[in-house]
């Protein structure tokens, strides 16, 4: 496996711990829907599915994880969590969550930001 791939993936890994220390069921990870992937699909409230989208970086060199979640990016995440919903005969609100990782030898940072974009 490329690096690139194995640090999304430890990226991902330590995204769902986070998540379930702050209380949240991890209910799906690396859903696809036609070329789109949803990270995590997590659950804290009832009523609203949590749509996370995990960026890793090992440096902020080139800008934070964060600011690499293209408007393309987002109507993807919208359109496979649109299809996780239909197909899993689901009725709650959507709330799209960005976890940012910056994890390398010497730091491992994690910050999670809610309602990080809105659908259309």
């Amino acid at each position: 496996m490329a690096y690139h791939n194995e640090l999304g993936k430890l990226g991902e890994d330590l995204a769902a711990a986070f998540l379930q220390k702050k209380g949240y069921a991890i209910l799906e990870r690396n859903f696809m829907f036609q070329k789109a992937e949803i990270d995590i699909i997590a659950q804290k409230e009832e009523d609203t599915l949590v749509i996370v989208e995990v960026k890793t970086r090992n440096s902020a060199a080139f800008g934070n994880p964060q600011e690499f979640v293209t408007r393309s990016k987002i109507k993807m995440l919208v359109k496979a969590a649109n299809e996780y919903l239909i197909s899993n005969q689901i009725d709650a609100e959507v709330r799209f969550d960005i976890i940012a990782v910056l994890k390398n030898k010497k730091e491992e940072q994690i910050e999670h930001f809610e309602n990080a974009f809105y659908h259309f």
